[in-house]
């Protein structure tokens, strides 16, 4: 097996795919993302069910969700370099098979220690995935139309967030918990079969052509991109995490749902308005939406008692973040090059680094000066993240040319 690569067959797909999006491709893609966010979530949606049949306390189930979290940042960078000469398609069938064997032992096991160690492994699988996904995305077309494959190829994991998660947590109330994971199982079977169908193989690096990290975190762009996606990250997940105290002082605790929903409904069309504007105004979509996080923060930080001003901050916020994971998956590919996969798993990284530090971080502030500073430190965060963003004129983020 060949796994040579010539740097133009990378950045420049073979004519077929050039002028068009690989529709049936990259909603395959999208497919593996949605699989891996649910199968990471399902537990919080079932885990009263969970608790009485493996017989621990509800948090103790808490816990496979951090060993989910745990595998992903531990293993995204190593496997990413291990495997940066593997070809592609197989690669991407391991992390995907995966899914396949954890979700049957979760199915199957009785064990709560044995249900640890499933989950702690899907999570390796997750950060594999995830760091090959944008990368893959972007191989399969053209340079002018990678912004649009990345956005169809992460199109999953909004969804869900926003349909997933709560169809899945109804199913498990319909048909148990067990068998729930039984049919995520059965999923990416088919999802194997869709990829060996739809999606082309590409060779991996040749050893010439590898870089070690620290070389691809100097490379021209990098670093101002994994700045702006690790401070954008935590300060979203300071207020997300937190979100239930946040509205308790206004009287909102009982509307947390109705919130979260208009957040929701902001992102996903967030999301299709970056899908359609990335290839020609990706700076200025990530400036926009920096700008429109600060505003956010703002509302809230000078009207938090007022219910009206939740709710409007609240859809602000998510037109604000709803594309910018598209945004900054694209912006490191075009930056990185030949060495998206590696320079994605860092990002794979720091997200998750940002979702421990926005829970640890906000607990902090909620046990100090309470709530009312959560604004005002999501907006330092921003503005320097603004900043950052501003500056990397030349690389990272560049100027439309």
């Amino acid at each position: 097996m060949n796994n040579s690569v010539n740097a133009g067959e990378l950045l420049h797909p073979p004519a077929a795919t050039r002028e068009r999006l690989p529709v049936g491709g990259l909603l395959a893609l999208a497919t593996a993302g949605f699989i891996t966010l649910l199968t990471e979530a399902l537990p919080a949606g079932l885990l009263p069910q969970m608790s009485t049949s493996l017989a621990v306390s509800p948090s103790l189930i808490g816990q496979l969700v951090t060993l989910y979290a745990l595998g992903s940042l531990l293993a995204a960078i190593p496997l990413v370099i291990l495997t940066q000469s593997w070809r592609r398609r197989p690669l991407l069938l391991i992390a995907i098979g995966g899914f396949a064997i954890v979700n049957s032992i979760t199915a199957l096991s009785t064990d709560y220690s044995l249900t640890l160690v499933a989950r702690f492994c899907a999570g390796v699988f997750a950060g594999l995935l995830w760091a090959l996904l944008a990368g893959y995305a972007s191989r399969m077309v053209a340079p002018h139309l990678q912004g649009r494959a990345i956005a169809l190829a992460m199109l999953g994991a909004p969804v869900a967030l926003s349909v997933g998660i709560p169809a899945g947590t109804l199913l498990g109330n319909l048909v148990g918990w067990r068998m729930s994971f039984a049919i995520m199982t059965l999923l990416t079977l088919g999802l194997i079969g869709w990829v060996l169908w739809q999606v082309p193989d590409f060779p991996g690096l040749r050893a010439q052509k590898r870089l070690p990290l620290r070389r691809v975190l100097t490379l021209p762009g990098i670093r101002p991109v994994l700045f702006v996606t690790f401070a954008y990250v935590l300060g979203h997940n300071i207020l997300y995490t937190y979100i239930a105290p946040f509205l308790e002082p206004v009287g909102l605790t009982g509307q947390i749902e109705r919130v979260l929903l208009v957040f929701g409904l902001a992102a996903l069309l967030s999301i299709w308005v970056v899908g359609l504007l990335i290839d020609r105004w990706l700076r200025e979509l990530v400036l926009i939406s920096c700008l429109l996080f600060i505003a956010s923060a703002l509302l809230l930080g000078l009207f938090s008692h007022s219910a009206a001003a939740i709710y409007s901050a609240t859809a602000i916020w998510g037109l604000s973040f709803g594309g910018m994971a598209t945004l900054l998956q694209t912006a490191l590919a075009k930056a990185a090059g030949e060495h998206a996969d590696t320079a994605q798993s860092m990002l794979v990284t720091l997200w998750n680094l940002a979702i421990a530090g926005g829970g640890l971080g906000g607990a902090l502030l909620l046990q100090g000066p309470g709530v009312v500073t959560f604004p005002w430190v999501i907006g330092a965060l921003l503005l320097m993240t603004l900043l950052v963003a501003v500056n990397a004129r030349h690389q990272g983020f560049p100027a439309h040319r």
